[in-house]
């Protein structure tokens, strides 16, 4: 059995809309104003920020969904790379994961659940910390991901509401991925895509850690669920200002704009594009297919930058070391919402 035909949806795409996440805290206690927590629920941001001392903060955020992809091990390998990149959206450098599994123990064999673990475990690895424990449950469907702690000097956490007028905007990974994990439940998928898809989802966003420590580096948000429209749209909200996106500058998978213009979509680019579209100024020969593209939920995206302009280009050379798909995709402006061209 497939693990994809186990799960309702997959990825960042299973996550609440983001108007319907807003009505259900609507009426929720935001956090107590305590002069500690540097980063709590009174804004969108990816993870809440504590400082214990005038020079350490923790950084703490949980993250986990449902299976994307067929194999065991890449499903374990993008739920933990996605769960970390919370952390280096805040500037920070990941110590320790905790496990979080649910399981529909009947319907899978003990193996398949193993090997998700085991590739949690690998990119843990490969970030240099440890799984220290987790919690386990019996469920319906296969859910799997992590809560991850982190540190960093209190001059470099990095929120996603810090923009200024005159920013440059850069993406450090191309866009697709909630496109392409549709293709791979509709079967339409080829081998090429997947792996593609996995290599991006995979890859670690710890440039973080390096761009946090840069003054001219503004703000920083990683870029999943609500799409870059979404993510964008916290941004400009979070700074009292308004993005424009170029989006002929987007970077994306190799084969995004073909596979969206077949059609190929998830519900969460719908309901992405409720949450934003009264807010979002298009251009009129805008296609379908674009509007995917805008709103598509990315699972373990990249990160969304707002750079000094007059060092965006060191910027985005350090990004591209790791990040070769890394682009200028617009700017920060006074005035509100987001500003498609």
């Amino acid at each position: 059995m497939k693990l994809t035909d186990l799960a309702h949806g997959g990825g960042c795409g299973c996550k609440l809309g983001p108007a319907v996440l807003r009505d259900l805290l609507a009426d929720q206690p935001l956090a107590q104003a305590i002069p500690q927590l540097l980063v709590g629920n009174e804004q969108s941001d990816d993870a809440a920020v504590w400082q214990v001392d005038e020079k350490t903060c923790v950084i703490a955020t949980t993250d986990f969904f449902m299976p994307m992809v067929d194999d065991a091990r890449d499903f374990g390998r993008i739920a933990a790379t996605n769960a970390i990149s919370d952390i280096y959206a805040m500037g920070g450098r990941p110590i320790m994961a905790l496990a979080i599994l649910g399981m529909p123990i009947a319907k899978m064999p003990a193996q398949t659940i193993r090997d998700i673990l085991g590739g949690g475990a690998e990119i843990c690895a490969e970030a240099g910390i440890p799984i220290a424990g987790g919690h386990s449950i019996d469920s319906p469907e296969p859910i799997y991901g992590l809560a991850v702690i982190g540190l960093c000097a209190p001059e470099d956490v990095r929120r996603n509401t810090g923009a200024k007028p005159g920013d440059v905007l850069i993406l450090t990974k191309p866009l697709g991925v909630g496109i392409y994990s549709n293709a791979i439940k509709q079967g339409t998928a080829t081998p090429s895509d997947v792996a593609e898809m996995v290599a991006s989802c995979t890859t670690l966003n710890r440039i973080g850690v390096e761009l946090a420590t840069l003054p001219h580096v503004h703000a920083i948000t990683d870029v999943t669920g609500f799409g870059v429209l979404g993510h964008g749209m916290e941004m400009a909200r979070g700074a009292g200002l308004r993005l424009r996106i170029r989006r002929d500058a987007l970077p994306l998978l190799a084969r995004a704009a073909e596979l969206a213009e077949s059609g190929h979509r998830t519900g969460a680019s719908g309901r992405n594009w409720d949450a934003v579209g009264e807010h979002t100024s298009l251009p009129d020969d805008v296609t379908e297919a674009e509007r995917t593209i805008l709103t598509d939920p990315q699972t373990s995206g990249g990160l969304l930058l707002a750079v000094d302009p007059e060092t965006v280009d060191e910027v985005l050379a350090r990004v591209r070391k790791l990040h070769p798909q890394a682009a200028i995709i617009g700017e920060a402006l006074p005035g509100a919402g987001i500003e498609v061209v």
